[in-house]
């Protein structure tokens, strides 16, 4: 049955139409920026709230979640997904919580009831239309690590990281601050997530607790009795910041958005004109993401959840405890792995945490199985258009292929005895950084476009340059050539005191974060650093396991021979 109040909604609906009409955005677009903006100032009544009355900061979350749902968006089936999603979690918490298979349990729940979201978002291929699959995207890394912190409520403290311990759960919240924590309205719809230990901290004020070293005078300042601190200057300037790079947007999609790629005009251009274009379409693209999160990033800082402690020396508050992406990382990076890592930040530590290291055994380091449970949960996470495997599988090879680049060329431009760059190092930077966006505005294109025979026929418009540079690039370091670089520079390392990679020999002297990321195998968004190196351990592991195999069935046959005897 309808209610009263769904005419008035119509004419909002209506104005929304109007509004896209001379902007050029889709009426469901305006909608969710619409969100973006009112969160701020129902942010500032959430946190007017007294610290006092967790309740009705509760009940207050979950009913604007419900106006952004229903009453904007007429998202009534996306309420019951939500809604289904978050009580059989808390069951599958709750009934199972002893049991070690929970937290997989819980993750197959949510991975596959979001599945069917994304196969109904596939059917329908509009885009531009808002569903539920954002909200549940973000849902589903919420959820899953709560039934993680769940299960390590019930572990000791021997078998916990000190992760594990600062977010695990001894006792199940009450349903009321479940609801709370799954209806935060500020970032309900595309994030960022957090962890339930750190909702719980924003909601009893725990979290700004300042410690005894910090002087007294530089404790943030607070208004009356509040414990969270003064946010409004931080908050209006990552709102002022998502709006211009919103407003970047709404004027580039009208130039660059990802159908310019195949239209018949593009190919006749000059390979450096559609090189060009092809910059602008995924930069255009990036620009939407970055207004977004950044909006969404403020409204939680202005709640409060974004604070991030207080420097003991100058006073200063840190409020990026919820920030999702670093725009310049990612448009200033010189290889792939800096280029994913600012990207999506919140789904890498989620990756990271609550896939990655929980499918490695206690004891154990991560390795081909770890990567690859990681891989295939990013790859369903996102949906099922063929665009998206695309650029998951061009992009882990393009990762490895950089690795070998920065491992085995880097070092000519550094001083081999004391790492500093030589003069030439700014030519090496600038070439790294064409030469990754390059790569990276070719494996997104098909995010963008989606469809297989779009993606495919965008990239044969550029004659595959990335694919074909990667393959060349793979067989030239399958080649003697890699042999011969690595004996010069550990020939000219010898000569300066260092190893072979050019890490200085003498104790004490720290790696570099660059030199780390030559030697980190944790995959960055799913996907897996080297490819090669984990095909050939998951090669070694199959052997092995092959080898234990026969061994145990020639012992089975020779005891079997000794009784018959």
């Amino acid at each position: 049955m309808r209610l009263a109040w769904l005419p008035e909604l119509t004419c909002s609906v209506a104005a929304f139409v109007y509004l896209s009409s001379i902007i050029g955005a889709g009426p469901d677009e305006l909608k969710l920026v619409f969100t973006f903006l009112i969160s701020y100032p129902l942010a500032g009544v959430l946190k007017r709230i007294p610290d006092a009355r967790p309740a009705q900061k509760n009940l207050f979350l979950l009913g604007v979640s419900v106006f952004y749902l229903v009453g904007l968006f007429d998202l009534w089936d996306g309420l019951r997904t939500i809604l289904f999603s978050a009580l059989g979690t808390y069951a599958i918490a709750k009934f199972l919580r002893g049991s070690p298979y929970m937290p997989w349990v819980g993750f197959v729940f949510l991975m596959g009831h979001m599945s069917v979201n994304h196969i109904a978002r596939l059917a329908a291929n509009d885009p531009r239309v808002v569903d539920i699959t954002g909200a549940q995207m973000v849902l589903i890394m919420k959820l899953s690590a709560f039934c993680w912190n769940v299960a390590d409520g019930t572990l000791p403290d021997s078998d916990l990281t000190d992760f594990q311990k600062d977010r695990r759960l001894r006792e199940l919240p009450s349903l009321l601050d479940y609801a709370g924590y799954v209806f935060f309205f500020p970032s309900l719809m595309v994030g960022p997530a957090f962890d339930f230990a750190d909702y719980r901290r924003w909601l009893d004020t725990t979290m700004f607790e300042v410690l005894a070293t910090v002087d007294p005078t530089k404790k943030p300042p607070t208004r009356r009795k509040r414990k969270i601190p003064r946010s409004g200057t931080p908050a209006m300037l990552k709102l002022v910041t998502g709006l211009a790079w919103t407003l970047l947007f709404i004027k580039l999609d009208s130039y660059f958005s990802p159908g310019v790629l195949l239209e018949p005009e593009y190919k006749e251009y000059s390979f450096i004109r559609r090189l060009l274009i092809l910059h602008m379409v995924p930069l255009t693209a990036r620009t939407k993401y970055y207004g977004v999160w950044t909006m969404t990033e403020g409204a939680c800082i202005l709640a409060g959840l974004g604070y991030n402690g207080v420097d003991p020396v100058t006073g200063k508050v840190s409020w990026d405890r919820l920030q999702n992406i670093n725009p310049l990382g990612v448009e200033l990076a010189q290889n792939t792995h800096a280029y994913l890592k600012n990207w999506n930040m919140n789904t890498n530590s989620w990756l990271r945490n609550y896939v990655y290291l929980r499918v490695t055994p206690r004891g154990k380091k991560p390795g081909f199985r770890a990567t690859l449970a990681t891989f295939t949960t990013s790859a369903l996470w996102h949906g099922f258009y063929p665009g998206y495997y695309l650029a998951f599988v061009l992009a882990s090879l393009i990762q490895t292929v950089a690795k070998n680049f920065r491992r085995y060329f880097r070092p000519f431009f550094l001083d081999p005895k004391t790492q500093t760059p030589l003069a030439t190092k700014k030519y090496y930077d600038f070439f790294s950084w064409l030469t990754t966006q390059l790569a990276m505005n070719f494996t997104t294109a098909p995010f963008l476009i989606l469809t297989l025979s779009g993606s495919l026929a965008a990239w044969s418009r550029l004659y595959f340059y990335a694919i074909i540079g990667t393959v060349a690039s793979m067989v030239f370091f399958a080649s003697p050539a890699k042999s011969q670089l690595r004996r010069i520079l550990e020939q000219r390392a010898a000569k300066a005191g260092a190893d072979a990679d050019g890490l200085p020999k003498r104790q004490g002297l720290p790696r570099s974060i660059s030199t780390d990321s030559l030697t980190s195998r944790e995959p960055v968004l799913g996907l897996p650093q080297d490819p090669q190196l984990e095909l050939d351990e998951a090669l070694t592991e199959i052997r092995a396991e092959m080898e234990a195999r026969r061994s145990e069935q020639a012992g089975r046959k020779a005891a079997s021979a000794k009784k018959t005897i």
